[in-house]
């Protein structure tokens, strides 16, 4: 199958300007449709009560809008940095210019998490916000962002798969003339809207951010599993495509996920094995009593 004629710029418009090429890329619009339909996710979270029982949103409208910012600049600073050091660490010392041109691609989401980790971390102490907590209301939305990346990811024709004989494999311009797993896709039906609807039937359904934790550990456990599942699918960057000698059956993208798993893993048990402490919101202060009685 063919790779569809899409042009990496929306509507195919660019301009000529200083000797380069200028114009709306995908690749950037999905960075901004994600940070957006996230941020706007994360504020209907913490605006329904039932989802928090009687305990007090962790965040209120105004703080997300506030922290929209510090996520976004973790996003793109921490994506980039990651990507050259866990994939081209020689830009630093061949072609340090081409580390700031991110229009061209070249983001990594383990270097973005560690960044929006980061964010987070300096916010909820800024905020006198409980970290683990927000990290459970700014989880839900992160598939989000995910799912508009890898169709970008797509549309760039980058991180294809590797080589198959299925029926919906596609020849990518820029590769070897196979056929070839269009593992982006994957990664956006996985990572993306699989990852999602878990998020939502444990935020919606068991009602889960009232555990300390347990979303959070969810979205690090599932995109862990997601990500190593969909490696021995998805094309091993041709400079990283043998490490320890194993013939790429594993991968850089897989070292950088088990420790998701791992410790999404413990989150989720360390969760669901603490009580659920109720907040009062109300005038009356909670007895011990009460605290005791929670469920």
């Amino acid at each position: 199958m063919p790779f569809p004629d899409i042009s990496p710029y929306v509507g195919g418009w660019t301009i000529e300007l200083f000797g380069g090429t200028f114009g709306i890329r995908w690749y950037a619009l999905a960075y901004v449709a994600g940070i957006l339909l996230g941020w706007r996710y994360a504020v209907r979270l913490v605006r329904q009560p039932k989802l928090w029982g009687g305990q007090a949103p962790t965040a209120n409208p105004a703080q997300i809008d506030d922290l929209i910012l510090w996520v976004t600049l973790g996003i793109i600073l921490g994506g980039r940095v990651g990507y050259v050091l866990f994939y081209q660490p020689h830009l630093i010392w061949e072609s340090p210019g081409e580390i700031v041109k991110i229009w061209q691609g070249g983001m990594s989401f383990h270097g973005g998490l560690l960044g929006v980790i980061t964010a987070l971390v300096l916010f909820a102490r800024g905020q006198k916000i409980d970290l683990m907590k927000l990290g459970d209301l700014v989880a839900p939305a992160v598939p989000i962002g995910l799912f508009f990346g890898r169709v970008a990811n797509f549309i760039n024709g980058e991180l294809w798969g590797r080589p198959t004989s299925m029926p919906w494999g596609i020849v990518f311009p820029g590769a070897d003339g196979f056929p070839r797993h269009p593992s982006q896709l994957y990664e956006a039906l996985l990572e993306g809207v699989v990852l999602f609807l878990v998020l939502r039937w444990a935020t919606h359904s068991k009602l889960w951010l009232q555990r300390r934790g347990v979303v959070c550990g969810i979205f690090l456990a599932g995109y862990g599993l997601a990500r190593v599942a969909l490696e021995n699918v998805r094309e091993p960057d041709s400079f990283l495509n043998d490490l320890f000698g194993l013939g790429g059956s594993v991968t850089m993208g897989m070292l950088l996920s088990l420790p998701m798993l791992i410790g999404g893993a413990w989150l989720i048990w360390r969760g669901l094995k603490e009580p659920v402490v109720i907040v009062r919101t109300d005038a009356a202060p909670a007895s011990k009593e009460d605290a005791a009685s929670a469920p």
